[in-house]
């Protein structure tokens, strides 16, 4: 009876179990699967844009004009009129040297200007009194030869005059002339002598010159109008052309504000453009210069292209040496495709976006470019096989596979 009783139980926990498997086994056969459904992707637009944005580069004040000033002869600083921070003008004296051996070689080049000026002198005396030897000479020719000719004519008629005295008539004339002609030749040499010490004379006065400019060298001035921002002199120590600048000169009233523009950026350089740049030194105001010159070559090292900017300060509160931001525009020549940054897929291997054409999935690939922010949504330039209007991911990943079929849904526009 107890075995009967058991056989019975344990036939009904059978049947139990095999009435429970076999609905789960039919629901699971009846059951849709989601891997056959098609997902659903937020996608965007492709936008064709003009790139305009501002970027924040370093540059540095310099002054219009920077000298420094040197003696140019050596000598002691007798006497020095600036200081640092002196301001100065044009042609103004900044300081007097001495220079006592430069004195002594003047007094010895006046010198010998005056003793060639006194042989100069002498010289045309001589000249003078051998011409009026010769003139002398000249006028004993003509009385000679006068009587020469009268005393030929007489000795026509027999007997008038002696044959010797028509011959000593003849001989003096010859010997008038022949005194004239040396007389001559000692006028050209005494002309000669003159001629060589007025040249020696001028040499001589051009080296005095040059002596007294020399000394005209004592006088340092202002090249132009500036501040003194460097003094290395004092009265009484000795300057000299190799030793360190005296004075440093500088004009502040306008400077030039130097700019190392990157390769990327060059386009945003045009002659004529006002630029911003701010300073630490008054925070919260923004200041302006106007872009001038540009090296129009690239430093191998860094990659950039020094641009100047000529920045007006006639009020003198900038300074040479401070080192402002510059807020520099970013251009293009033309049009650029920009995509929300979110959109852009990179891997190990490649970069690129998801594109939507007719229902399936396309992986493009693109380079970025610049970035900036337009209505209210940060957009990255990109490069690549792609038209404006194309069909994105708004979040670019290699989930989605190449060819696999989507469904879209737009983007809401942001607020």
């Amino acid at each position: 009876m107890l075995k009967s009783m058991l056989g019975f139980g344990l036939a009904l926990v059978v049947l139990s179990f095999a009435a429970c498997g076999k609905p789960e086994k039919s629901q699971a056969q009846t059951s849709p699967s989601h891997a056959t459904q098609t997902p659903t992707i937020t996608v965007t637009t492709v936008q064709s844009l003009e790139l305009d944005r501002q970027i924040r580069l370093p540059g540095e004040l310099q002054a219009w004009q920077d000298t420094a000033i040197y003696a140019k002869v050596q000598g002691f600083v007798e006497e020095i009129n600036v200081d640092r921070g002196s301001v100065v003008k044009r042609g103004q004296l900044l300081a007097r040297l001495r220079a006592p051996e430069l004195d002594t070689q003047r007094g010895e080049a006046e010198a010998k200007v005056r003793a060639a000026e006194s042989q100069r002198v002498e010289a045309l005396a001589r000249v003078s009194g051998i011409r009026a030897q010769r003139l002398e000479a000249e006028a004993k020719l003509a009385a000679d030869e006068a009587t020469y000719r009268r005393l030929k004519s007489a000795s026509a008629t027999p007997g008038v005059v002696a044959g010797n005295d028509v011959e000593i008539a003849e001989r003096a004339v010859e010997a008038g002339k022949a005194r004239i002609q040396l007389w001559q030749e000692n006028e050209k040499a005494a002309q000669a002598q003159v001629k060589a010490l007025g040249e020696s004379e001028q040499a001589l006065r051009e080296a005095a010159r040059s002596m007294s400019n020399i000394g005209d060298y004592l006088r340092i001035t202002a090249p132009f109008d500036g501040v003194i921002v460097e003094r290395n002199a004092h009265q009484g120590s000795l300057a000299s052309p190799a030793s360190a600048p005296m004075l440093r000169l500088q004009q502040i009233s306008r400077l030039r504000l130097i700019v190392f523009v990157p390769e990327v950026e060059i386009a945003g350089v045009k002659p004529g453009a006002r630029i911003d740049f701010t300073l630490p030194a008054f925070p919260g105001e923004t200041l302006s210069g106007v872009i001038r010159r540009s090296s129009r070559s690239l430093d191998a090292k860094t990659r950039t292209m020094p641009v100047e900017l000529d920045v007006e300060n006639s009020s003198g509160r900038l300074a040479p040496g401070m080192f402002p931001e510059v807020i520099w525009p970013t251009r293009r020549p033309h049009p650029s495709l920009f995509v929300p940054s979110t959109a852009i897929a990179v891997t190990t291997e490649r970069s690129f976006v998801v594109r939507v054409r007719d229902g399936a999935v396309e992986w493009v690939d693109v380079k970025r470019g610049a970035s900036m922010n337009h209505q209210g949504v940060d957009l990255v330039e990109i490069f690549g096989h792609l038209e404006p209007g194309n069909q994105i991911a708004v979040r670019g990943t290699d989930e989605l596979r190449v060819g696999v079929k989507v469904n879209v849904k737009q983007a809401l526009p942001a607020k």
